[in-house]
């Protein structure tokens, strides 16, 4: 672990916290953040050669797609000039091209919803099945630490089902590969309408370190309509936790 991450990660266990660190409060309050070019960048292209997953582009100008993006902060460690920041990056957005920022168009707060029609049939509670097509397992980890004792997803509503037919909203991660393809359209079939699609992480978003890989397109949603996209590698499970809430409107429910 590079060091100002393994610091990072001691400043969170030591810091007093106002609020028990599983608590709503401070689950809703967490950030991630995302590396973002500030006005001292002169387009040298050193962070997008960096960049492992090819989420920077300087084509046209510095754009990065955090779909794409592992969240490793070396376009961060790389930049001679101090012209890479990290800012809060957004905990989920609604269409694939939210994803994608430029240093002129910095990320903005937005806290939008899941289609109204959905919302009112799913009430104030939702069953996810979430279906590995292809992952590292990485994203299945932070899914099974919803339900510890620690985040108890529960509390809020949330519940995992075994059966995309018991299942409101199907929660996808990995790259989707060749062997999985048919296997999430019938999944996806198998869920009763109305339903919501998640593409859970940069993997299912974009394909990420896998994308040129013996996968099918780039993310899931070449193959199927995608509703909502949470970013990361893997998105932990309070950011997990903090886009459904809202997404879902059930945050006021809760507190």
């Amino acid at each position: 672990m590079k060091k100002g991450l393994f610091q990072e990660a001691i400043n969170n266990i030591i810091t007093p916290k106002s609020a028990p660190t599983e608590s709503l409060e401070a689950i809703m309050a967490g950030k991630h953040k995302m590396p973002i070019a500030g006005p001292e960048c002169d387009g040298c292209g050193d962070c997008s050669e960096a960049c492992p997953s090819g989420a920077i582009n300087m084509e046209g100008g510095w754009t990065v797609d955090i779909g794409r993006c592992i969240f490793c902060r070396e376009c961060h460690r790389i930049c001679s000039k101090g012209a890479m920041s990290l800012t809060d990056a957004p905990d989920f957005v609604l269409t694939r091209n939210d994803l994608v920022f430029t240093k002129d168009s910095p990320p903005v707060k937005k806290e939008d919803r899941i289609e109204r029609e959905k919302l009112d049939v799913f009430g104030r509670s939702i069953f996810i099945r979430e279906i590995d097509t292809g992952s590292c397992n990485g994203c299945e980890v932070e899914v099974t630490s919803l339900s510890n004792q620690f985040y108890d997803v529960e509390r809020f509503g949330i519940k995992i089902v075994p059966s995309p037919r018991h299942a409101d909203v199907l929660l996808i991660t990995g790259p989707l590969t060749k062997n999985m393809s048919e296997a999430l359209k019938k999944a996806v079939a198998a869920t009763p309408n109305p339903k919501v699609v998640i593409a859970m992480g940069t993997c299912a978003i974009s394909g990420g370190m896998f994308s040129k890989g013996e996968v099918v397109g780039e993310g899931i949603g070449e193959i199927v309509k995608v509703d909502m996209y949470i970013p990361g590698c893997p998105p932990p499970p309070d950011k997990l936790i903090r886009a459904i809430l809202t997404a879902f409107g059930l945050f006021n429910e809760r507190r």
